[in-house]
This record gives C-alpha cells, structure tokens and sequence, in this order.
C-alpha cells in the first residue's frame, strides 16, 4: 500500500501492534475487503483482547486511506495533536494478571507476572532504558499464555461482554447458531486441509457453560483436548518463549538493548488458528533463527572491549 503503518500506529495510538487491524482498515477503504464495517469492527468486538485499540486502529486505516493527505500532514507535524500517553507497565501488567486469573487460575496469572518482574530486574541496570524490553514481554508473554483454546472460547461465549453485545446489536426475538470445528469431531477439508466448521444451535450455551467450568483440566493429564498437536504446540511455545528471553537477559547490555527487544516482539507475530498459526510458528522460528545469529556476530560492545583489554593486562 506505501504506507508505514507501524510508525502511524505506534504515533496516534501508541502502540505498534495496531499496525494490523490499520492496514485491515486501509485495505478495506480501498474496497479489497468484501465485508462490511460492522462486521469486521464486532468480529474485534468478540475477539475481545484489545477491542478498543483495535477499533481505533480499523478507523484510522480507513481515514489513512480516504484522506492521505490529513495523515501526512499529522505525522509532519510530530503527532502533537492527540498523541495519547502510552500505558504505563504497571497498568499494562496489571491488566494481564486479572485476564490470566481469569482465563486459568490464580497461579497462572502469578506465574506470568513474577517473570515479567525478573525481566524489568534485569532491564533496570541498562542505563536510560525505558522498559521497553519489560513491556515488549508482558504483551508477548501474556498473548502466548492466553492461548484461544476449547475453554477459552466457551469462557468467551459465556461471558458477560458476549450478552452485553448481543443485546446492543439485535432487537426482538433472535436465534443462537455457532459454527465450529471441535477438534474430536470436525473432519478435515480435503482442498484446504483445514478443520470443516459444523453447525450448532442455541443449546451449545449449556455446553460452553460446562466447558467453561472445566478449564482446570487445561494442560493436565485430564485434557483431552490437550493431547492434539495444535494443542502442544501452543503449551511448548509458552516454555519456549520465557526460554529464549531469560537467555537474552543473561547477555543484556546497552549495546544489545534495542536488538534484543526486537527478538523478543518476534513472537507476537504468532497470530491465527489450526495450520494458519502453525504456519506462522515456522515462519517466525526461521526469522528467529537469522535474528539470533545476527546478535552472536554482532561486534563487541564498549564493555565487552574493556573487559578484554583489562583481562590481557
């Protein structure tokens, strides 16, 4: 499209991560998209995990693309006319721990935060840091752990959020109809390999109920969705992520401050589900691999050049 929708979104919402739903706004302006608006703003709606920035994001792609010249002319003069305060690590955290409290239990949601904590620990001995790298991983990190899951979804359905929109969208009487693919029992397209989505009344909201209830048994023997490979997958990439970040840490320093922030923002380009998200797994896995050996060859750092001078004394 020609646009940085990374530096756009990053400067009016003050958040890079809205780069996406602005190009899907951009994109649907431009008359590629073939659904309508209200559509797409409460397919956000449903997805739930940052709604309002995301929405934000639509409608600013949409304006971007219907008055270019607006937008320039914003970004021209610094982004000083509504840029808004980015949220603080504390909020940002904060928020995340009452989301994973919620989507699994109390230990769950400790278990992200103490590792976020060991992260900022480690990042305030970079001088003039500003936890960027702190903040990086508990967005990551917390997108990793919330995995949408059989439970999840029925959480979701069940969930005072759903009803509220439900209510605000339709009058009068309606009908419940949800099409999914349960993992046990969907059979898979022969053309695109993917999990042919069944059709299911209004009474699967007793089904979501008791599914819902069960997200105990997530990740326990008990699990019997746990036991597919998109399952475990999704398990090992939580490990694998919090891995690749405690050794980064071990190597922190000024020179590598802003390299190792972008290894740790790779994994929030993991986004999708069934064989879309796998895909992308892979793809980031290979980007990882090309960023990981550009860090080990990069040249030594100041203190590096000390330490080695002062070691040959």
């Amino acid at each position: 499209f020609g646009v940085d929708a990374t530096r756009i979104a990053t400067m009016m919402l003050g958040n890079a991560i809205g780069a996406n739903m602005f190009l899907v706004g951009y994109a649907w302006q431009k008359g590629l998209i073939p659904l309508e608006a209200g559509n797409i703003e409460d397919a956000i709606e449903l997805n739930g995990n940052l709604s309002a920035l995301n929405k934000r994001a639509f409608a600013l792609g949409r304006l971007a693309a219907s008055d270019p010249a607006w937008v320039d002319k914003w970004l021209k003069k610094g982004g000083q006319q509504s840029n808004p305060t980015p949220e603080s690590l504390e909020a940002l955290v904060a928020k995340r721990v009452a989301l994973l409290r919620d989507y699994q239990n109390a230990a769950y949601a400790e278990r992200y935060e103490a590792f976020v904590a060991k992260i900022t620990a480690a990042e305030s001995r970079i001088p003039d840091q500003d936890q960027a790298l702190s903040r990086t991983v508990a967005r990551v990190l917390a997108k990793l752990m919330a995995y949408k899951d059989e439970y999840e979804v029925a959480r979701l359905f069940i969930g005072d959020d759903f009803r509220k929109h439900l209510t605000e969208t339709f009058e009068g009487d309606f009908k419940l109809q949800f099409n999914l693919a349960p993992p046990l029992l969907a059979r898979l397209d022969k053309r695109t390999g993917r999990p042919r989505k069944m059709r299911f009344g209004s009474w699967m909201i007793g089904g979501f109920r008791v599914l819902a209830g069960l997200r105990g048994l997530r990740g326990t023997y008990f699990d019997i969705f746990g036991y597919t490979a998109h399952r475990r997958l999704e398990r090992n990439l939580i490990g694998e992520y919090e891995q690749l970040i405690e050794g980064l840490i071990d190597r922190l320093e000024p020179g590598n401050y802003r390299a190792i922030i972008a290894i740790a923002e790779s994994y929030n380009r993991v986004r999708g589900y069934g064989v879309v998200k796998e895909q992308s797994v892979q793809v980031v896995r290979r980007e990882l691999a090309a960023m990981n050996d550009n860090l080990h060859s990069a040249p030594p750092s100041a203190t590096d050049m000390r330490v080695e001078a002062l070691s040959s004394l």
